[in-house]
């Protein structure tokens, strides 16, 4: 079962029936900072860095506290949630999340194959929230899957800004799901999650709210 949705999640998560999805893995819009500027007037900064806080995403306004505590409702007991994050938004992400009842397992590091430019650190990696909800549930992958997991970046032909590798969702479904299970995605993007999803033979749920990206999961996923 693959269930591709175009609307608020807000809106449409209501109908999804309490405790009924086996696993969240989720990329939501937050804001995005460069850690540079872009005016030119100090020559020793790297190209490319754009000055403070960054807007991605058409649909950018959604507070972390009112998605955060549907999917702590609609999670089945002793499940998994993944959702991406940046240093950021981290401390927020992690006080609602446990506003709304969730554990944290463990904070996960992608490590990417290149960096975006800062005059601080340049920043080759993105974290990743493991969280739980109710008791804790090992990963599948028991004794062989560390914190920090090196998957190559999409470079130079993404559909989407901040698409991930579908190799890299895998990854995260294998260890938190099981075969013929209900995999959530409420921020999908390009559809890179549903890929995954239906290639390790799991149902899915997607929800986009800008048209562009839905009709392009929806041909990545449906479509092939």
């Amino acid at each position: 079962m693959i269930e591709l949705l175009n609307g608020d999640c807000l809106e449409l998560m209501k109908d999804i029936p309490e405790g009924s999805v086996d696993s969240v893995l989720t990329d939501p819009p937050y804001k995005t900072i460069t850690g540079g500027d872009s005016n030119g007037q100090n020559s020793t900064r790297p190209k490319g860095m754009l000055k403070g806080n960054r807007k991605l995403f058409k649909y950018q306004k959604v507070k972390i506290s009112d998605w955060m505590s549907i999917l702590y409702r609609i999670l089945k007991e002793g499940s998994h949630c993944y959702t991406f994050t940046n240093s950021l938004n981290m401390e927020k992400m992690l006080v609602e999340s446990r506003k709304s009842g969730f554990k944290l397992h463990n904070i996960l590091t992608w490590e990417k194959n290149n960096c975006t430019p800062s005059q601080y650190y340049m920043k080759n990696c993105e974290y990743i929230l493991f969280l739980r909800k109710g008791k804790a549930k090992w990963i599948n992958d028991i004794g062989g899957s560390k914190t920090v997991h090196r998957f190559d970046n999409i470079i130079g032909n993404k559909v989407h800004p901040t698409e991930k590798p579908v190799d890299l969702l895998e990854f995260y479904i294998r260890n938190s799901s099981s075969n013929g299970d209900l995999v959530l995605d409420p921020f999908m993007g390009s559809g890179s999650t549903g890929v995954a999803c239906k290639n390790l033979n799991r149902n899915f749920i997607g929800i986009e709210l800008d048209k562009k990206y839905y009709d392009i999961a929806v041909n990545r996923i449906l479509g092939e």
